[in-house]
């Protein structure tokens, strides 16, 4: 599983000219699932991102998370973080979760993300979704799960 996390101002996401979601201050995220990942670590990913502390506090510090400023996440499903581009000008999406699996995967990693914050808003996974953003700082961070679960001294 791959995630882009951006620390936002706002954020919305638009299908066929409606918005269908928007947040205020908090995480605009793209999530890339993969073939291979499941709950268990979907749980992982959504619990590190929730925690990260990236808000700036009274001093300027990047010491705050998500809850301690009362921010939200918008989720978006983003396949394409998975393109092989190793070989050829066109890339390939093979490593890349199925419809299948990764459409359930990422309602679990809505909900989940919902026992972090209050407003989690959503795209429509498989949609031709139009997303805007005021990155904040900028701040982006890419975590992926071969990463997270290396052991500590690799």
């Amino acid at each position: 599983m791959k995630l882009v996390i951006q620390r936002v101002k706002h954020a919305s996401v638009t299908i066929d000219g409606e918005v269908v979601g928007k947040i205020g201050q908090g995480f605009m995220v793209l999530a890339g699932i993969a073939q291979t990942d499941t709950e268990e670590i979907a749980d992982k990913m959504i619990n590190k991102m929730c925690k990260l502390r990236i808000f700036e506090d009274e001093n300027g510090k990047t010491n705050l998370s998500l809850s301690d400023v009362g921010g939200e996440v918008m989720l978006i499903s983003q396949f394409t973080l998975y393109a092989n581009t190793r070989r050829g000008n066109r890339p390939s999406f093979i490593e890349a979760g199925s419809p299948d699996m990764a459409s359930p995967l990422y309602d679990h990693m809505i909900q989940e993300c919902g026992k972090y914050v209050e407003h989690v808003a959503k795209g429509e996974f498989g949609a031709d979704m139009k997303v805007e953003l005021l990155n904040d700082g900028p701040f982006t961070i890419v975590m992926d799960s071969d990463e997270l679960t290396k052991p500590r001294n690799q």
